[in-house]
């Protein structure tokens, strides 16, 4: 049987009557969106591998115990762990992030805005330390949506399987966090 073409839904039923390279499947299948959701929110690469390996032990005691619901797909579903097991350790760390890439180096320092709308014109022409401290003053779901589409490259798409929301809510998020930003900058004068 060739794995790589069968549903999730069918390596779950699989996994759990014993075919342990189902899960293998499962997890090689889905770890980029899991991982890049994680590591959006630590900023960290061990630690979000960490998280990683965390998510895959609670799936796997999910599935074990005939707990996993198929109502929803399972790549979302297991984003979603990822996501809140990360929510978790940041409340009980209470640190400030730093937006960081796999080099250590603070994003905001070469963040570039693709799309050239009045918004766009308005952080790009910013200094780079405004810049982290108003997105850093956006609301966590615009803050993340802002982030895995301009640093992350993700698709709507992907950014609606990887945080469980439908692409209309992924798009309105990203459109309060831009208008959020003007208004935050209109409010301190600030001069584009």
């Amino acid at each position: 049987m060739n794995l790589q073409k069968t549903s999730d839904q069918e390596l779950i039923r699989l996994y759990i009557k014993g075919n342990e390279a189902s899960l293998e499947t499962l997890i090689k299948r889905h770890q980029r969106n899991i991982y890049t959701a994680i590591y959006l929110m630590v900023r960290d690469r061990s630690l979000a591998e960490d998280i990683f390996q965390e998510t895959f032990i609670k799936i796997i005691n999910t599935l074990r115990s005939g707990r996993y619901n198929e109502e929803g797909k399972f790549g979302p579903w297991a984003a979603r762990i990822g996501r809140n097991l990360s929510i978790d350790y940041l409340r009980k760390m209470k640190r400030d992030v730093t937006v960081t890439d796999s080099q250590g180096n603070d994003i905001f320092s070469y963040l570039i805005i693709a799309e050239e709308s009045v918004e766009d014109k308005i952080m790009r022409n910013q200094s780079e330390h405004h810049v982290k401290e108003l997105v850093k003053r956006l609301p966590e779901e615009q803050r993340q949506v802002l982030i895995m589409r301009h640093w992350g490259d993700m698709s709507f798409k992907e950014i609606a399987d990887t945080t469980g929301v439908s692409i209309n809510t992924a798009l309105g998020r990203m459109r309060y966090a831009l208008n959020n930003i003007r208004k935050m900058m209109e409010q301190q004068q600030v001069k584009f």
